[in-house]
């Protein structure tokens, strides 16, 4: 893996000293460069977890993917800039089914002068600076207040919504081998019940907001202004897919 590469489709200039600093300058570069979708399972093209495919999809093609990609090739880079780091298995929460799959989300436990940072930029709508690994404490990050507690045998992350503390995930401190994923990272492309299925979907933070398209819908996030655009057909589709994230399939 070309690092150098990989920090200019980033767009980052900054230092490479494997530092809390840098890590929270790494993730919102990340953040902002590199979308959240899930269109190459629309298009019948399989994603299998191998690092040399995932990184020639992403930096040299430009794509973005979903956790497995984009966790999986960040933990790599995180790997190689000299940081310590896990990659852990999460299971994701809906109000529908409660907690997912074990390897339902991969996420990334860092490890700085003996003390853990959770990263992620594979969980679409999420924070935008690392979170302490710390129980028992409100956080405030710039997409909102987050809180981790205990769940069971788990580390629950919740985001605060209005006064409600809201579950985003559940994951044990451990490290996974990247094959652990293979079998879910499969469920998720190919069995009905996968939410990747009902609908393709790209979506990237902005300066000042979120852009995020789907099957119907272009959805333009500024600030306290929300602004939607219907997608007539699959050419609308394709032509807002390039306008504004500057991907072609």
């Amino acid at each position: 893996m070309d690092v150098q590469a990989y920090l200019t489709r980033i767009n980052y200039k900054g230092s490479i000293e494997p530092t809390l600093d840098t890590l929270k300058h790494l993730q919102k570069a990340h953040l902002y460069a590199i979308p959240f979708e899930n269109l190459d399972i629309h298009y019948n093209k399989e994603i299998e977890l191998n690092i040399d495919r995932i990184y020639s999809k992403i930096i040299e093609h430009k794509r973005g993917g979903f956790c497995y990609e984009l966790n999986g090739l960040y933990y790599e880079l995180l790997a190689q800039l000299g940081y310590t780091v896990k990659r852990i298995s999460a299971r994701v929460y809906s109000k529908e089914k409660a907690y997912g799959p074990e390897f339902d989300h991969l996420a990334i436990l860092v490890n700085i002068n003996g003390l853990e940072y959770l990263t992620d930029v594979g969980f679409g709508d999420f924070t935008l600076a690392p979170l302490k690994f710390e129980s028992g404490i409100k956080q405030k990050d710039k997409n909102g207040i987050y809180y981790i507690d205990k769940y069971d045998d788990y580390y629950r992350i919740n985001k605060q919504i209005d006064n409600d503390m809201i579950p985003q995930y559940i994951f044990k401190d451990k490290h996974r081998e990247f094959n652990e994923f293979k079998g879910m990272c499969h469920f998720q492309q190919h069995d009905p019940s996968s939410h990747f299925r009902t609908k393709k979907m790209i979506t990237l933070l902005t300066a000042d907001g979120r852009i995020t398209l789907n099957n119907d819908n272009l959805k333009i996030t500024k600030g306290d202004k929300i602004e939607n655009s219907k997608i007539k057909d699959e050419n609308s589709f394709d032509n807002a897919l390039w306008k504004y994230f500057k991907v072609k399939i």
